[in-house]
């Protein structure tokens, strides 16, 4: 596979994880990924605080927005929002198979609801200028055929949809934890890339079990783009790596993109952020280095990160840097 510009990284919405600060770590570390905000409900940006919530640091654009909910007129608002506030994408939530999102009647159960979900994009697209996508399953429960996957798509793409980023498992909903549900149904990338065959004009970016740049460099050659989830928060250089190998670009300097965040933790320190918001996007950076045992050590003393303190940081790699020496 050839570095190509027009190949798709995404880093995946996580919820409690891939907040604004998490973003701006992610972004030292590529400039060309798309990066996606928690799910935020749409009764939450409706009713709530949309300034608090779609907060987002000038240095993380390109950033999408994804939102759930199953009300097209209410998604079509909650969309205008999101581009107000600046965001490059509106991505709407069809994959999420947690309990108090399904009793919610969103996320995964939307997938048998395909014209409501067509509707819901239409009625954004209506609303909005910046693209409306859709992330989903293979399926959920026992509607996993490859024949299900490929209505629900072409019903979706008559809303308008281009876009769709395709979890390559199947969502159970009765049964299973959203982490179980990460693991116990097994991946059918095969399945993702018969997708794209059979809608060849579509975007179609796979999410799951893309752990390493090998198995990303295969997906590649079968779909438009790749979404990485966890792996990439557990370890923010495996960013840099997916990165320089997709779009060709140099190899990150760790420790550089280490003092460029610590410089944003000083600045927002300022502004009363608490450290450990900051700080606990960190914990994984330097797995497999000399030291990082104790690195992680620093990091997670409560007393220390709770003075507020960026001192414990620069300490922690500081260890990393004479460990390396």
């Amino acid at each position: 596979m050839s570095s190509s510009p027009e190949k798709i990284l995404a880093v995946a919405p996580m919820m409690a994880w891939t907040d604004t600060h998490c973003r701006v770590l992610h972004r030292l570390f590529s400039p060309h990924a798309l990066l996606f905000t928690e799910m935020i409900t749409t009764g939450a940006i409706l009713n709530g605080s949309p300034e608090r919530l779609l907060r987002m640091h000038p240095s993380e654009s390109p950033v999408a927005c994804q939102i759930g909910g199953n009300d097209p007129a209410e998604l079509a608002k909650a969309a205008q929002l999101v581009e107000a506030a600046g965001f490059k994408e509106v991505n709407l939530n069809v994959g999420c198979p947690s309990e108090a999102v399904r009793l919610g009647r969103f996320g995964a159960c939307l997938m048998v609801h395909p014209k409501l979900v067509s509707e819901a994009v239409q009625r954004m697209r209506d609303r909005v200028t910046i693209p409306v996508t859709v992330k989903c399953r293979l399926g959920i429960d026992q509607h996993d055929s490859e024949s299900f996957l490929q209505a629900f798509v072409g019903t979706v793409h008559e809303g308008g949809c281009q876009t769709f980023y395709v979890h390559a498992r199947k969502a159970i909903l009765k049964g299973l934890s959203p982490a179980q549900n990460r693991n116990i149904p097994p991946l059918h990338p095969q399945r993702v890339y018969n997708l794209k065959r059979h809608f060849p004009d579509l975007t179609i970016v796979l999410n799951g079990g893309v752990t390493d740049v090998q198995t990303a460099k295969a997906h590649l050659d079968h779909v438009d783009g790749i979404m990485v989830g966890r792996a990439a928060y557990h370890n923010p250089r495996f960013v840099g790596e997916l990165e320089s190998c997709i779009f060709g670009t140099s190899p990150t300097d760790e420790l550089g993109t280490f003092e460029a965040y610590l410089e944003y933790i000083d600045a927002q320190l300022m502004t009363g952020t608490r450290l450990f918001d900051m700080s606990k996007h960190l914990i994984g950076m330097f797995g497999g280095h000399r030291g990082a045992r104790r690195y992680r050590r620093l990091l997670s003393d409560a007393t220390r990160r709770n003075s507020n303190d960026a001192a414990v940081v620069r300490e922690a790699v500081g260890y990393i840097c004479r460990t390396a020496a």
